[in-house]
Formats: structure tokens, sequence, C-alpha cells
């Protein structure tokens, strides 16, 4: 009889919470390890929805993630933002806290997107600062996630790796690394992004995003672009490269399925999950077959 690890040396797979999955959410709490709260969404909540939170995750292990603080700019993250994350950690206390290294605003400008930045020296160094100041006033260090683009940031002077590992090296965050933006980037901008994993520091993924898109046509440039809407499910290359980083990676992994639309019948939500699951066994089990080669006599 194989007995079950103890849930600090296992993988766990979740699911993003959205207001039309929540009550299949909680009827199905015995197939989802942890769930991701989109944070800026409860930033003015009234008492009981934060009640309701705090409830929520002492069910299941709760994640809180940001959408628009802005933090890989030159320019200084908003800190009544960041004062709106500081009293919800405090009040939530959830498992972890992170946020997109992307900007948001410019010049006074909202834009609307999580838009990324021209990968340069600066824009490394200005992260670092705002993720230090996110620190200091919230109180602990958020994890950092890696997006997608259709276009090249303009002035840019690297690779999407080596600012990503830039930015690593600047700071001590954790990485959320979400797997469809990286392949939506590889396939846009067509690199591998099994290489990029590679050249990745995994001990220092926090936990994983997964999610599909779609196929849209270039107005300004030749050719297609692969869009990370969040509305389809996600791809088979994407649960291959979450192999991959189950192979490569030492410690236990959490993965969230992120769907923001078209939503489907939620035994397909869940399906995913079990795919999911299925590309983590598949590389625990290369990793270890790895580790146990006897070398020959």
């Amino acid at each position: 009889m194989t007995l079950p690890l103890p849930d600090s040396l296992r993988d766990r797979v979740g699911l993003g919470w959205r207001a039309p999955l929540a009550a299949d959410i909680l009827a199905n709490l015995d197939r989802i390890d942890a769930v991701e709260v989109i944070a800026d969404d409860y930033f003015d909540a009234p008492a009981r929805d934060r009640q309701a939170l705090r409830w929520l995750g002492r069910q299941v292990p709760l994640a809180l993630h940001g959408v628009s603080l802005g933090l890989a700019s030159t320019a200084p993250a908003d800190v009544v933002r960041l004062d709106h994350m500081a009293r919800l950690v405090a009040d939530v206390a959830p498992w972890l806290w992170s946020e997109h290294l992307a900007f948001v605003r410019g010049g006074g400008v909202e834009i609307g997107h999580l838009a990324a930045p021209p990968r340069t020296e600066a824009t490394i160094e200005g992260a670092a600062r705002n993720l230090a100041r996110a620190r200091a006033i919230v109180g602990s260090a958020p994890l950092v996630e890696n997006i997608s683009t259709i276009i090249e940031p303009p002035g840019s002077q690297m690779s999407e790796a080596a600012w990503l590992q830039g930015v690593l090296a600047a700071t001590e965050n954790g990485l959320l690394l979400d797997l469809h933006n990286l392949y939506a980037n590889g396939c846009n901008f067509d690199f591998d992004p099994r290489e990029v994993i590679a050249g990745l520091p995994l001990e220092r993924v926090g936990y994983i995003h997964l999610a599909g898109g779609k196929w849209v046509q270039a107005t300004r440039f030749p050719g297609r672009r692969l869009l990370d809407d969040h509305r389809h499910a996600t791809p088979l290359p994407v649960f291959d490269l979450l192999e991959e980083v189950a192979r490569r990676a030492p410690q236990p992994l959490v993965v969230i399925l992120e769907r923001d639309g078209d939503y489907p019948a939620f035994d397909e939500l869940l399906a995913e999950l079990d795919a999911a699951r299925a590309a983590l066994a598949r590389g625990r089990a290369a990793r270890l077959a790895e580790t146990h080669v006897i070398a020959p006599i």
C-alpha cells in the first residue's frame, strides 16, 4: 500500500475563483487543491465580502493575485494601490500574493492592459525598486508573473528570457510562471519555451498558471499572433511544458488554471485539472528515473 504524501511534499492543482464558477468550485473542493482570487476585486469590497473570502481561505489554500499595481516600470508603483493590497493581505491572511511584471499606466493615463515594458536594464532596476517598495508596504514579497505580448516592447535591448532572469537576479522574489504566456510568446516571436525553462531558476517558482488563448490576425504586422485571452481550453503543448517544469523543479508545485469567460461545463474544467495532474505525474516520474539511474559497472 502506498501512503499519500504529506501536503507539504505534494503537488497541488487548483482554479481561479470567478463568480460564475463559485457554486461549482464549492461543490468540488475535494478535487480542487487551491484557489486564486483577483485581489483588486476586493480592494473596496464591503466587510461581508471580505468575511466570505476569509471563510474560503479556511476551506482551501487561497492566493491573492493582483492585476493593477504595474510593478515592472521605471515609474514608482502606486502607493494607494499598495496600501489596498496591504490591508487585504492583513485581513485575509492568504497563502501568498502575486502580481504581473507589467506596467498598466504612464503619464497619468490608465492603459487598461497588462503591457510588457521595454526589456532594458532601466526597467529591471525599476522593477526591483517597485518590488522592494511593495514588500515594505504589504509586509511580504509578491511572486512575480511573466506576461504575454503580441508585439515586441519598443526599445527592448534584451530577450524576454534575459530580462526575466535579470529581474530575478536583482530581487529575492519568487516566480509565478505562466506557461501559456510563455508558450504564446514563443509562438509569436519564434523561440523555444523549453530553452527558457531550462535557463530559469526553477527552485524559485512559487506556483504556475495554465490558460488558453486564440489566434488573431495582426493588422499592423504580417501573420497571426496567439492572444492569451483565458477564454479557451489549455492547449496540449502547455501541458507538455508543465511536464517539463515538473521534471526539472525540485520543489512541490502548485498549478492554477485560469478561465475568464466562455465558461464550459464545469466537468471540462475539472478534466483540465486532471490533465494538469497527469502532466505533473509524468514529469515527476521522469525526474525520479533520471535521479535514480544506476551507472554501469
